[in-house]
């Protein structure tokens, strides 16, 4: 049996995806800027896929940008906002220091420029703090961007509270909502944004689609630019396959959302609780209360985790170390590492995210192979100290 637990880093495409994405590079290859049929055959499906997107998040489609994916949306967003508000002399940047990299390394590119950045810490919740946010707002902040959902932890953040406080300093408020987008009820309104970012990927959607929304009389600078796609907002001849596989995902998530989660979160209990039972010195990190459903983020004492993936990888298991966008480094997480937690553990935990095709057979299977490995590990561990 092989077990797929790595969902946050993609997902295995829905039949229904696969589908519409097959069928449509077959007959919808007109180019959506063309005026003859071919190319209105492909811009009324770009537009489908659109006004999907938007019910998904209860936003309007002509408020959503199509792009290639949550990096170039979370980069169109912050860089966009950045150059459009640097003639009025606002020149700081603000985000939780347990962002996705493409968050945290467009801000370092733009410090390098002359952007004042700060991150914001957070504590052993993986939570970020309204009050922490109040604090490092300025009166030149333009804008804050912190993830509704973190990609290593599950942790929920109260996006609502922010913008709010954002918005009392005449700040803009984005958030990454890559991975609750499509698995929790994701409202933009009611959120209070200004921009939100999501990625078909992390839905059961094809690579290569993702979305940026765009609040109405929201200002910001195109960051690529060429012909007048997308209303003038992103230049480039639109992915149309990729992006009518997101139209699908989006409503096939939308329609499953409230029975999915509560089935895939009673999985990932069901994992969690046989782990931490089965296996000492195991302990969850983060908040476990308010997370996405299908995240667990798990220590193990005296076991390196890279060892353990790979273990867990020859018995037919894929679970990872965090970020996919970070693998093949050696350095910790820098999400376990924000929250403030002792230097092992920054380097002993793994993550498992489960998804659409998860089954309690793959669940028990995990639980059924893990205390042998991790006792096998950590009994190489002790021969290794008292050589």
């Amino acid at each position: 049996m092989r077990v797929y637990f790595d969902y946050n880093a993609t997902t295995p495409l829905a039949p229904q995806v696969a589908e519409a994405v097959a069928t449509a590079s077959q007959d919808l290859f007109g180019n959506a800027s063309s005026v003859h049929y071919f190319g209105q055959q492909a811009k009324a499906a770009l537009d489908d896929a659109r006004s999907a997107v938007a019910t998904l998040i209860h936003g309007d489609s002509s408020e959503v940008v199509l792009t290639s994916g949550g990096t170039e949306a979370d980069n169109f967003a912050i860089r966009g906002v950045a150059e459009a508000a640097d003639v009025s002399g606002r020149k700081h940047l603000v985000a939780s220091a347990i962002e996705h990299e493409a968050v945290l390394n467009t801000l370092r590119a733009l410090a390098r420029r002359g952007w004042r950045t700060t991150l914001v810490p957070v504590d052993q919740s993986g939570i970020v703090s309204p009050d922490r946010v109040r604090e490092a707002l300025a009166d030149d902040t333009a804008i804050v961007s912190v993830m509704h959902a973190n990609n290593e932890i599950g942790t929920i953040q109260p996006i609502a509270a922010l913008s709010a406080i954002a918005h009392e300093r005449g700040a803009l408020m984005h958030t990454d909502a890559v991975q609750s987008a499509g698995k929790i009820p994701v409202d933009v309104r009611e959120l209070g944004v200004d921009l939100l970012s999501l990625s078909a990927h992390k839905f059961n959607g094809p690579k290569g689609a993702g979305a940026l929304w765009i609040k109405r009389g929201t200002r910001l600078q195109p960051i690529l630019t060429g012909g007048k796609h997308e209303r003038n907002r992103r230049a480039g001849t639109e992915n149309v396959p990729a992006v009518v596989g997101m139209g699908v995902a989006a409503r096939l998530a939308l329609g499953k959302m409230a029975g999915e989660g509560a089935r895939v979160g009673a999985l990932r209990n069901r994992l969690e609780e046989g782990i931490l039972r089965t296996v000492p010195g195991t302990a969850v990190n983060g908040a476990r209360p308010s997370r996405v459903p299908n995240t667990t983020n798990i220590s193990f004492d005296r076991v390196e985790a890279e060892s353990l993936l790979i273990a867990l990888d020859l018995e037919g298991i894929a679970v990872s170390t965090g970020s996919a966008c970070s693998s093949g480094t050696l350095e910790p997480s820098h999400v376990l590492k924000a929250m403030g937690l002792a230097a092992h553990r920054t380097q002993n935990s793994l993550r498992f995210s489960l998804g659409m095709f998860s089954t309690e057979e793959e669940v028990d299977r995990v639980v059924e192979v893990l205390p042998r490995l991790v006792e096998k590990l950590r009994g190489l561990t002790r021969k290794t100290a008292t050589a």
